[in-house]
């Protein structure tokens, strides 16, 4: 029975698991060839190590400074906090999955009635991440062994993904065992995340004691490609198995489809807003949305406060300056245009997440009863919609008034809080779009929605990311509807490429709108 529930969670995630993988193996590739390209010259890695260290935002966004001994140090300062963040949400999202998850949809039930023992469907999540892991480690180690890097160090740095990742994944666990409601696992989790985020921060850029507290902290500290201290992955391992056997402990007292904290009664009468469709979409997504806003938030107003620095950074490596739209001529605009790229690929994530939770209410059965009364089909979609574009326009909102915020602050211009907030809404037909693909697969291939919404954003971040690394060709490029809006603030705002790309977005979801009229609902 654990081979066969093995082999079932394989196949539940053949079309989303590898994705995760090849992500995180892209990553490594991305910046392992870059890096060598940029900083093969000992020179130019002792400019940058110098740089780095008077660089306290820079620091903060990457690593500890040690790091740069070597030009495989230099690959993991850049590249594995990030990698870390995706691991994490890889194992949390997979574990979520499988326990809780099954729980609240009655897989579990099915499975318990069973002739298996109460742990086995844990015991079975936990087989399934620890192979993900593993697996991970290994496109790591290969991607990093195969672009020349030491075999050793290469080996350590794999390690160090794989075991943080089933770090995550124990502390999905027990988070599964204490909360009634996957909400309350991933926002649990999400939160350890981003601390262990914060926390390296702190350490890396002051009291270094601080960053021990943090998981991130551990794997970087294993001096990959430098002394290569294999002793920190006891800590991560260790605490794994302390969380391993917390969570089976409290699996033991809790009962089924309970969790050790019980969620509050709700009000005993509904709000006004509950009676409209619109309504009850915000009421299941509002946790969501919020989330993405102040996420994004937040890592606009980290971007924005390095961005007063670049100039200077960009004067001492030049080299990097063919990664910056626009080149070294408009250093700090380029830097602030990419900035923003990357906070609307997030909200574009933001919206297609909020587009497929009407999908999730299908499945579970929840749409059918609110459509066999007077709620038409459209007026249930379009609440699920309007959350999705109004929620997205949000997120990139927060995101590019928190990068002006802190670059106004930092050079005394709160004015550029507005420009930049301007700037982020001046890609938001592009990030409608994406919203668009996803609603286009709802009405008309339900099953393949999901799939083909995350390929075509992951297709629009890598050329808008990685084109010159990829060496893509121009006509690859114009494929991505962000190809064809200004880069604010960079370039001028025009409004005919906005009123195109938004047309085309009205297109595809007008008609994934009348395909969903169409199409039995639940298929």
């Amino acid at each position: 029975m654990p081979a066969a529930l093995l082999a079932h969670g394989l196949r539940r995630e053949r079309a989303v698991l590898p994705w995760w993988i090849a992500g995180t193996g892209a990553l490594f590739l991305v910046q392992s060839t870059q890096s060598q390209d940029l900083y093969a010259d000992p020179a130019a890695l002792a400019r940058l190590r110098e740089t780095v260290g008077a660089n306290t935002a820079v620091i903060a966004m990457s690593g500890p400074p040690e790091l740069l001994t070597s030009i495989g140090g230099e690959i993991v300062f850049e590249i594995f906090g990030f990698a870390a963040v995706v691991v994490a949400l890889m194992n949390m999202f997979l574990i979520g999955r499988h326990t809780r998850g099954d729980e609240e949809t009655g897989r579990a039930e099915l499975l318990r009635s069973t002739p298996i023992g109460r742990r086995t469907p844990v015991f079975a999540a936990l087989r399934l991440a620890l192979l993900a892991d593993l697996v991970t480690g290994a496109v790591v180690f290969a991607v990093l062994a195969g672009t020349g890097l030491p075999v050793g160090g290469s080996l350590l740095v794999a390690a160090a993904t794989a075991a943080l990742g089933w770090l995550f994944a124990a502390l999905t666990v027990l988070a599964a065992q204490v909360f009634e409601h996957t909400r309350g696992v991933y926002a649990t989790v999400g939160s350890v995340i981003g601390a262990a985020w914060a926390l390296r921060a702190v350490g890396d850029t002051g009291a270094g004691a601080v960053a021990w507290a943090s998981p991130i902290g551990w794997g970087q500290r294993t001096w990959a490609f430098g002394a290569d201290r294999w002793w920190p992955l006891a800590i991560t391992l260790g605490a794994s198995a302390v969380l391993v056997l917390a969570a089976l402990a409290a699996l033991d007292r809790r009962d089924f489809g309970a969790g050790l904290l019980r969620s509050r009664p709700g009000r005993p009468h509904a709000s006004r807003a509950l009676g409209t469709p619109s309504g009850l979409a915000w009421r299941l997504q509002r946790g969501l949305i919020i989330g993405w806003t102040v996420g994004v938030g937040l890592l606009g107003v980290a971007y924005g406060s390095i961005a007063d620095s670049i100039e200077q950074w960009v004067a001492d490596n030049p080299e990097t300056a063919e990664f910056l739209p626009g080149g070294a001529g408009e250093v700090v605009d380029a830097f602030l245009a990419l900035s923003v790229t990357l906070c609307a690929l997030l909200a574009a994530a933001a919206g297609v997440a909020a587009v497929l939770r009407a999908r999730a209410e299908e499945l579970a059965g929840r749409a059918e009863p609110i459509l066999a009364t007077a709620t038409s089909r459209g007026a249930w979609l379009g609440g699920h919609l309007g959350v999705a574009l109004a929620g997205s326009a949000l997120v990139l909102l927060a995101g590019g008034a928190g990068e002006g915020l802190a670059y106004g602050l930092t050079v005394g211009d709160p004015g550029q809080a507005l420009r930049m907030a301007g700037a982020a809404l001046a890609v938001l037909p592009a990030v409608w779009a994406v919203v668009a693909v996803a609603v286009f697969g709802l009405g008309w291939a339900a099953r393949a929605a999901a799939a083909a919404a995350w390929s075509v954003l992951a297709y629009c971040a890598v050329v808008q990311l990685f084109a010159a690394s990829f060496g893509q060709p121009p006509w690859a490029q114009r494929l991505s509807p962000f190809t064809h809006l200004p880069r604010a603030p960079l370039e001028a705002v025009t409004a005919g490429p906005a009123l195109a790309v938004g047309a085309v977005a009205a297109a595809l979801v007008a008609a994934g709108v009348a395909g969903f009229r169409r199409r039995d609902v639940g298929y």
